[in-house]
């Protein structure tokens, strides 16, 4: 560790290079707040500052990386337009910039990606090819197309230019907060981690950096311990469902021998949920994983001041809405509780005043006569009960389970 600054060296990534790029994007990019979250503090029991990256234009922190990258191109590139591959924020980020530098810019998308990101894509002046069923396919038509027409391929995350405006963020942190003793970072590609390790190894040798990956894609954290990548499957956090990591940023990974924990799609979805509910922030699946991280491994970071960027807020309205269900049904405090009850007058209102009684919400009722029913004399009553917490949640079952049969779900 104490030999970290005759290392960074070997990575190929200098301080130099982050600070440089720093300025040549200052006024292009938002510098973000970075502000203590007390919710969350008291949550966690770590002391927890927030990055609010999300409040870029385009909603998320690759506007640094890409801001940089197409400062440095060439009179002879410009000229040419640059294309890039993503289905996500590299897109809009990379189509923003070209067209605020006035250079066209080319966005390979897969044919399934959101309508939504395509029409913002071309929104900022963009032409969008949607080719492919996944993003190999993609990338593969944005490589031929970019040595068909002589475009420079702009790489989300695999190129030491865009590593170094993505770092510019650790940069921001640690001049607003100098006594952070750690940071938790999203690893997708790599880019974001190896440019904020870079910058947090060169100033704080001592902090405490951790990538932070999501258990179906593991690939930093596989490569690091020498296992084979195996990655896939579902993923609330499809902006670091990667399965090729930058090899640039594992280079600097592996030197400045940053540690990558692993998080569940419970602990992301909980993550997107505390940061409604606490820091009243929204924050897409990957942009939650920092405070994901916090949240499953709080003996890591209790105490301590943590730095967690929200990387990117560029979440579906219904996967959001889905996603804080999820999470309330998980945490006890929305139920749903099947009664078996006598068909006489009278049962419903017991059922009702019994919840009331003991402060709960009832949110729908679903009363089956003929169907779920046993016997023709019964009735099967399905309830779905708003409550504080899970123990209010079971002293209402409690209540209701002196008068009915409760089935389980």
């Amino acid at each position: 560790m104490t030999h970290a600054h005759h290392r960074d060296t070997s990575t190929g990534l200098r301080l130099a290079d982050i600070e440089a790029a720093a300025k040549r994007i200052e006024g292009s990019i938002l510098r973000s707040p970075f502000l203590r979250s007390d919710a969350l503090s008291r949550l966690t029991g770590a002391e927890i500052y927030l990055k609010y990256d999300h409040l870029q234009a385009t909603g998320a922190f690759k506007e640094r990386g890409a801001a940089n990258r197409i400062a440095l191109l060439s009179a002879a590139e410009r000229q040419a337009g640059v294309i890039a591959m993503s289905a996500g924020n590299h897109a809009q980020a990379v189509a923003r910039h070209a067209s605020l530098a006035g250079i066209a810019a080319t966005i390979v998308m897969p044919k399934h990606t959101p309508a939504t990101k395509v029409t913002r894509t071309a929104a900022w002046g963009a032409k969008v090819v949607l080719h492919g069923e996944t993003l190999a396919e993609a990338a593969a038509h944005a490589h031929e197309l970019a040595s068909r027409d002589g475009l420079f391929f702009l790489h989300p995350y695999d190129d030491l230019g865009v590593m170094a405006g993505q770092g510019t963020m650790a940069l921001e942190m640690l001049q607003d907060v100098p006594d952070l003793d750690m940071m938790a970072i999203a690893a997708g590609g790599g880019g974001l981690i190896a440019g904020c390790a870079t910058v947090a190894r060169a100033l704080r040798p001592d902090l405490e950096i951790i990538g932070v990956e999501v258990e179906n894609y593991a690939a930093f954290a596989k490569a690091l311990a020498g296992k084979p990548i195996e990655v896939g499957g579902p993923t609330v956090a499809e902006g670091i469902a990667v399965r090729d990591i930058g090899q640039q940023p594992l280079r600097v990974l592996k030197a400045l021998d940053v540690e990558v924990l692993v998080v569940t799609e419970h602990d992301v979805e909980g993550a997107i949920a505390a940061l409604v509910e606490n820091a009243k922030q929204v924050a897409e699946g990957a942009g939650a994983v920092g405070l994901a991280a916090v949240l499953a491994f709080p003996d890591r970071f209790r105490g301590k001041k943590v730095g967690i960027p929200i990387c990117g807020a560029n979440i579906d309205s219904r996967i959001l809405a889905n996603t804080l269900m999820r999470t309330l049904l998980r945490d006890g405090r929305i139920m749903r509780v099947v009664l078996e009850m006598p068909d006489r007058p009278g049962m419903l209102a017991e059922v009702a005043s019994r919840i009331g009684a003991r402060g709960g919400n009832i949110i729908e009722v679903a009363h089956h006569r003929l169907f779920a029913s046993p016997s023709v004399q019964d009735a099967q009553l399905e309830v779905m009960i708003e409550a504080r917490d899970a123990a209010h949640g079971a002293a209402i079952e409690a209540s209701l389970a002196e008068v009915f049969v409760l089935k389980r779900l």
